[in-house]
């Protein structure tokens, strides 16, 4: 049995806002193995971002906060550690790659700064040791002329090289979990498939578990070995990446793989097809299958009662009514 570098259970982490509670992630279970792509798909607002932030601890104290739940990476709740031992172990152990670069960057320290950063807090390092392993991590991503740019500011750059620089961030420790947040939205085609290469050679080299976050379904079948479907703040499918594509279970799933553009033939261009409705308010889930009012095969108990998860085959589970 693969072994287990992280494994999530039951998280939930919940938003207090004058409207009410806002139940980002509403018991989710996930597991990540070592030196596997895992990835995490859904729709925008369905919680993928909330549950990489809660995996961090990077949750904002003064709105929200993990409720309930385990995050046991290496046999430590990362839920029951202190501040510092959370700092500890983020950048060195765990890093993240942030969707959006401009916000991300400190616009006033150089990108040599930056990037150096994690190395200047986790290791012993000399400084220039510390540019030397800078100058290789921008190479690495993609940056030309890399010694150059050690004085360049995040607003000197492009917002492909920003996206660059943040990768380079989070992979310059070789982290033993890379939580990877829509890490080649900004890239062209060429550079997107540079990065994922990347991504897997380093997770080949030291061992490192990647976790994807991504709507991009074709990334994911593509590079990933196991895959998570999220919908409003539940995981409803999950198993490794044949199972999802060739047997897709759950009717939110089968949507989301129909609705990717596919031109067989030119001269009989079909409708894009579109999963219907809205994603349900997370102030007020509705109490049972929360997929239930946009699915065509919805019965009355799917409104009334929330779902168990139903083995599919070994490995491969749905969180419906239609396989219980």
């Amino acid at each position: 049995m693969q072994d287990n570098l992280l494994k999530i259970k039951g998280l939930r982490t919940y938003f207090f806002t004058r409207k009410g509670i806002v139940k980002a992630v509403d018991g989710v279970d996930i597991e990540a193995k070592r030196g596997k792509f895992t990835a995490l798909v859904g729709e925008s607002g369905c919680g993928k971002s909330v549950t990489g932030l809660s995996i961090m601890g990077l949750i904002p104290s003064s709105i929200g906060k993990i409720v309930d739940g385990e995050i046991i990476f290496e046999d430590k709740d990362l839920t029951k550690l202190s501040y510092k031992e959370m700092a500890d172990l983020r950048g060195r152990d765990i890093s993240m790659i942030f969707q959006e670069p401009m916000t991300s960057l400190n616009p006033v320290l150089t990108i040599g700064r930056q990037v150096g950063e994690p190395l200047r807090i986790h290791s012993s390092l000399s400084s220039e040791e510390i540019q030397e392993r800078v100058l290789s991590i921008l190479e690495m991503v993609g940056i030309p002329e890399p010694r150059s740019r050690l004085k360049s500011y995040p607003h000197q750059l492009s917002g492909g090289m920003r996206q660059r620089v943040m990768i380079a961030m989070a992979m310059i420790c070789q982290p033993k979990l890379l939580i990877a947040d829509e890490p080649t939205t900004a890239l062209d085609v060429t550079i997107q498939a540079q990065i994922l290469d990347l991504m897997l050679n380093l997770m080949k080299k030291i061992n490192t578990s990647i976790i994807l976050i991504t709507h991009d379904l074709g990334v994911v079948a593509e590079v990933c070995d196991d895959v998570n479907v999220m919908y409003a703040g539940n995981i409803v499918e999950k198993g490794d990446v044949f199972s999802i594509f060739d047997k897709p279970s759950h009717p939110y799933t089968w949507g989301l793989l129909r609705s990717i553009p596919r031109v067989k033939n030119r001269s009989r261009v079909k409708r894009l097809y579109t999963i219907k409705g809205m994603v349900p308010s997370l102030l007020d889930p509705p109490l049972g299958c929360r997929f239930a009012d946009r699915c065509d095969r919805a019965s009355d108990i799917c409104r009334k009662k929330e779902p168990p998860f139903n083995s599919i085959e070994e490995g491969h589970l749905v969180k419906c009514w239609l396989f219980a």
